[in-house]
């Protein structure tokens, strides 16, 4: 049976008003009497039940973040910098892996909402999502993560990068190396990260005054190595004369198939294909060919979601929305210079 409150009191010989507060209050406790129910605690293995006490208060010491691949480290490093925002606060962050699926998303945000947390950041399937939309109208603080809100800019804050200007910096950097084909493999169907970086490759080939006939788009149904190995071999598949040398990818985990495929086809790296990868996650620079990436910062993304959330929670119905924009850069290895 579970060790209550009473039982804390009565071995210390307290009320059990006195055990709440050396619980909540201890400062507020003479020294002798804390020292008497801390050791009847220590003595009786009590665990206070935060979530009863804290649905009772109406909130919760929790935030929630929900990412669309938890296997993908960009997104457990961004997790990361939320996470150090909530615990200087006192919060616990839960995250939740949507799997790009959009009812299992729908089914964490209704989780949340009977936890009461004190806040949502997510990076959603969809944008539109009607429960997304209840926690706003509950006056819950939702950020988008390395998501731009759209024509929701309204409805809540957001942290995001410039992608058309990542998918841009990305082909110039193949351009000024004299490719003239290029290929982009990503989820550009349901994603609009990659949505926005296909048309900064394609803005980066306008510039240059070629057509969509100089480019290749490898359409994935996910984000992940496999996918990115079943989008090479369809490259590869292509006649010579119409297939790109150089590969833009809409995260590096694509990269990194792409990479394993073109090497396991016994082609060179960057001699025979070119790879540009984005986010820049610790396996780009560990890879067998160190892969050339769009940089986002992972951590700032994080801490800039974090800070946003609880300054919406502490300002209330008067809170003025915010958008923030990082600006990526490209670090350039030898998967495109060798």
């Amino acid at each position: 049976m579970a060790v209550s409150v009473k039982d804390v009191a009565k071995l210390a010989g307290v009320s059990v008003g006195t055990v709440s507060n050396v619980l909540n209050r201890p400062t507020g406790v003479r020294p002798q009497t804390r020292e008497r129910v801390e050791g009847a605690i220590a003595q009786l293995g009590f665990i206070r039940n935060d979530s009863a006490r804290q649905l009772r208060a109406g909130r919760s010491r929790m935030i929630g973040y929900v990412v669309l691949d938890a296997a993908n480290p960009f997104f457990t490093d961004v997790a990361r910098g939320i996470d150090e925002g909530a615990r200087a606060e006192g919060l616990v962050l839960f995250l939740a892996d949507s799997h790009q699926d959009a009812d299992r998303e729908d089914q964490f945000l209704e989780q949340f909402l009977e936890q009461r947390v004190r806040g949502v950041c997510i990076t959603p399937v969809d944008s539109g999502n009607r429960r997304l939309l209840s926690l706003a109208e509950r006056g819950v603080p939702v950020v988008m993560v390395d998501r731009a809100p759209a024509s929701q800019e309204d409805r809540w804050c957001s942290v995001g990068v410039d992608d058309v200007l990542g998918g841009e910096l990305a082909a110039r950097h193949l351009l000024d190396l004299g490719h003239e084909r290029i290929a982009y493999a990503g989820d550009s169907r349901r994603l609009p990260q990659s949505v926005d970086r296909l048309a900064g490759v394609r803005r980066a080939l306008a510039s240059r005054g070629m057509d969509e006939d100089h480019g290749v788009v490898l359409h994935t149904e996910g984000m992940r190595v496999a996918d990115g190995r079943s989008a090479a071999a369809r490259l590869l598949a292509l006649p010579r004369r119409r297939r790109p040398r150089a590969v833009v990818c809409g995260n590096d985990l694509l990269a990194l198939g792409v990479l394993q495929q073109v090497i396991g086809q016994g082609l060179r790296v960057p001699a025979d294909v070119a790879i540009v990868g984005y986010d820049d996650i610790e396996f780009a620079a560990a890879a067998a060919v160190p892969l050339t990436s769009v940089v986002q910062p992972r951590l700032e993304l994080g801490r800039a979601a974090a800070r946003l959330l609880l300054r919406e929670e502490d300002e209330g119905p008067g809170h003025v929305h915010e958008h923030v924009s990082f600006e990526p850069a490209l670090v350039v290895r030898a998967s495109t210079v060798g």
